[in-house]
């Protein structure tokens, strides 16, 4: 299982708000981020980020399998 978080920013051309693992080379800064949860795959963590408000998208780095655009 990884770690998952939601970028609390969004993307400033897609409005997106981008879900990254911890291991990622472009986390968000602390301030910036919120922890989802620990989660198998991508797709449940987008899910979870899209419970909580967010306009979810996966990481183009992180999490490709879930970037949708």
């Amino acid at each position: 299982m990884k770690n998952y978080y939601v970028n609390k920013n969004r993307q400033p051309l897609s409005g997106d708000n981008e879900v990254h693992t911890s291991e990622c080379s472009f986390l968000p800064k602390v301030e910036n981020r919120e922890f989802l949860g620990s989660f198998n795959n991508c797709k449940d963590a987008v899910v979870e980020a899209s419970k909580k408000g967010y306009n979810a998208n996966g990481c183009y780095y992180c999490s490709n399998s879930c970037h949708t655009k």
